[in-house]
């Protein structure tokens, strides 16, 4: 069976939804998370933080590229099992931010909260990253709009996905939460546009 991948970044782990099928009948063929950084690490611009300037900039540098690793492990983990299951992976669709500024990491632990948004905004970078190392053909859709973006892509309405959403829930189980909901919506959109 064709199938697809949509990952939501979270933090410090990826939520993974691998819907199959097609539009009028699709299917869950895999839930899962998988990690962004090393079990014991927590935030890469935190953990810098009481760091000198120039061991800061190489502790996120290198926590930026463990990100990229695991990212592109999990993604390719995840294609691996569904091919040895016997389905073909289409795509794959991640969740982005708006960006950032191109602000040095000095100028981001300067500011608590620039801190924050630079984690999150790094975590759904990496798991692009992940999905072009792992030659996935790539969708993006916008994190704070999801399932909308997700209904205007699929040509339906936000009522029609989130009917779909709700019926792969059912199948799929607990937990379904918002995570899952929107992981699901970006691989409904994966399908149909690879």
């Amino acid at each position: 069976m064709r199938v697809a991948l949509g990952l939501k970044a979270r933090t410090g782990r990826a939520i993974l939804v691998a819907v199959g099928g097609d539009w009028s009948a699709p299917q869950v063929v895999e839930r899962s998370q998988f990690l962004l950084l090393p079990k014991g690490v927590m935030a890469t611009y935190h953990e810098a933080e009481p760091l000198a300037p120039a061991k800061a900039e190489l502790s996120v540098q290198r926590s930026i590229a463990g990100a990229e690793r695991l990212a592109a492990q999990g993604i390719g983990d995840a294609a691996k099992r569904l091919a040895k299951a016997g389905h073909e992976v289409a795509g794959c669709a991640v969740l982005i931010g708006p960006g950032m500024p191109k602000w040095s990491t000095a100028e981001i632990i300067a500011v608590h909260v620039r801190m924050h948004q630079a984690e999150g905004e790094l975590f759904r970078t990496v798991l692009v990253a992940g999905a072009k190392a792992c030659k996935l053909a790539l969708t993006t859709l916008p994190e704070k709009t999801a399932l909308e973006a997700a209904a205007k892509a699929l040509g339906g309405t936000r009522a029609q996905l989130d009917a779909k959403v709700a019926a792969l829930g059912k199948q799929a189980g607990a937990p379904w939460g918002k995570d899952q909901k929107e992981a699901a919506a970006a691989a409904l959109v994966a399908l149909r546009v690879h």
